[in-house]
């Protein structure tokens, strides 16, 4: 076992698992404004999900909950994957890999510190249900503090990295 970690922490030849992913979602990315891809994409989705967006019942169907996970897994791997796979191109694994963490951190803080302070818009906080406006803010406001803290700890990273290569 310990032949494999071995072999893993010192392979610099070849790509990486992360780096394929990269690939693979810049490639679906590029197809994604091909609309031929996209509809075959929808037919794909209604014969497994189904199109109705609203259940029998008037509540939402399950394929609006499965289309926001694909949707927001989809839309995050895309946005990660391409950024890591520009600045490894330019960076080199492990400088790559951090800065893009790094990016993508600073970038969900800043997100989920607008969130806190002018969200929501629209509907008045006294009219949903059991739901004030400061525990209307109490996720983005735990997002900020996570994204943060990864954040810090990347940039730190990078300045160990920084200072082991000097």
């Amino acid at each position: 076992m310990s032949g494999l970690v071995r072999r893993l922490r010192n392979d610099e030849g070849g790509l990486s698992l992360l780096e394929w992913l990269g690939i693979v979602m810049g490639i679906l990315m590029l197809l994604a404004f091909i609309p031929q891809f996209r509809n075959g994409i929808d037919v794909l989705y209604e014969n497994l999900v189904g199109k109705d967006n609203v259940g029998p019942n008037g509540e939402p169907a399950p394929g609006v909950l499965v289309r926001g996970i694909i949707v927001g897994v989809g839309a995050i791997g895309v946005f990660v994957g391409t950024v890591f796979l520009i600045t490894y191109t330019n960076l080199g694994r492990r400088l790559g890999f951090l800065v893009t963490g790094a990016g993508f951190f600073g970038f969900m803080a800043i997100v989920g510190l607008l969130y806190t302070l002018y969200a929501p818009r629209g509907l008045r906080p006294t009219l949903i249900d059991g739901l004030n406006a400061f525990q209307l803010r109490i996720l983005p406001g735990a997002l900020m503090v996570g994204s943060m803290l990864l954040f810090i700890m990347f940039v730190a990273a990078m300045s160990r990295l920084e200072a082991e290569d000097e």
